[in-house]
């Protein structure tokens, strides 16, 4: 298979946070709720983190990762990296509870002896583990936008590499057109006191189109600000899709499957009307319950001074991947 790097010109923009009355409105689709004291803040997606003021909480594991090259198409930005300390502690991660502070619950998650199962259509089904993620693929620092669903976004500084270096090693065969990636999901685990998301499609599934994959935008993170992705930002494999909306970015992955036909994904099964399978930061085109015209930027400032700033197209990287959508 052919990968066609299209080399463009590029500005980045940011981050930003859904107002509060937009968290609470999530409850209309949230079928199996359990708990009342559930605040808005609790309905938020998978992909997507935003503000507070530890860096790297809870997290021993965490470490620096001491060889990666800084690549110079992505490193150039409009505006601050956001700070670590707000894009490591207020998150969402379903899989350890319906809050945005979930940090401390995401710490049971087991990196001992992780594998990534890459298998399908593929010439070279391949069984990766910890450390092939780290040093099977030379490692580059890409500084990208973060656009929610929720209309808020931020810049983190990923550590990783492309998704189409996977591709070259496993080579996906001639009846390949999509692939599906499937987070880590243990019940017994990840459902902490309280959970409130039982008969939801688990374990947390997203798909792209193979041709989406293959994009010089497409990137897998194994670490972010210069080290090893803490527990509750996906470690140790995440997608990174910054064209697209963050809920796309699935986390902690342990399967990674290329198939002939479109699979079901997490949200677009749960909401497909307002979650698609497609999800690029469209300000054109409103969610059911709120506008994506504008977004708000995450910050360690109280949120209602967080700014309001106009969302672009594609996040701003239409020049990437425009022609992916024709």
């Amino acid at each position: 298979m052919a990968l066609i790097r299209i080399v463009p010109s590029w500005e980045i923009s940011e981050n930003q946070i859904t107002p509060e009355s937009v968290f609470m409105n999530r409850r209309r689709f949230m079928k199996s709720l359990i708990g009342a004291g559930l605040t808005a803040s609790a309905l938020s997606l998978t992909g997507c983190q935003a503000t507070s003021k530890t860096a790297n909480p809870g997290n021993n594991l965490v470490q620096e990762i001491p060889d990666f090259t800084k690549n110079p198409n992505f490193a150039e930005v409009n505006r601050p990296v956001t700070a670590e300390d707000v894009a490591t502690k207020y998150n969402n991660f379903y899989e350890y509870g319906g809050t945005k502070s979930i940090w401390q619950a995401a710490q049971a998650l087991p990196l001992e002896d992780w594998k990534v199962e890459v298998s399908g259509l593929v010439k070279n089904p391949t069984t990766y583990d910890l450390e092939d993620l780290q040093k099977k693929f030379p490692l580059e620092e890409r500084i990208y936008r973060f656009r929610c669903v929720e209309a808020w976004a931020m810049v983190v500084p990923w550590l990783g590499f492309p998704m189409r270096a996977l591709m070259a090693a496993v080579e996906p065969n001639s009846d390949a057109k999509f692939v599906q990636f499937t987070s880590f999901y243990d019940p017994k685990i990840t459902t902490g006191p309280g959970f409130w998301a039982n008969g939801y499609p688990w374990p947390y599934t997203e798909g792209l189109r193979i041709e989406e994959m293959a994009n010089d935008l497409a990137f897998f993170a194994v670490g972010m600000y210069g080290k090893t992705l803490p527990k509750q930002n996906g470690a140790p494999l995440r997608m990174v899709l910054p064209w697209k909306y963050g809920f796309k970015g699935a986390k902690s992955i342990v399967k990674i499957e290329f198939l002939k036909q479109k699979p079901a994904t997490f949200w677009n099964t749960l909401a497909p009307d307002e979650y698609g399978f497609e999800a690029n930061v469209n300000p054109s085109k409103p969610h059911p319950r709120w506008s994506q015209a504008t977004e708000r930027i995450v910050s360690s400032k109280p949120s209602f001074s967080w700014k309001k700033q106009p969302t672009l197209p594609y996040n701003g990287y239409g020049e990437y991947v425009a022609s992916l959508y024709s």
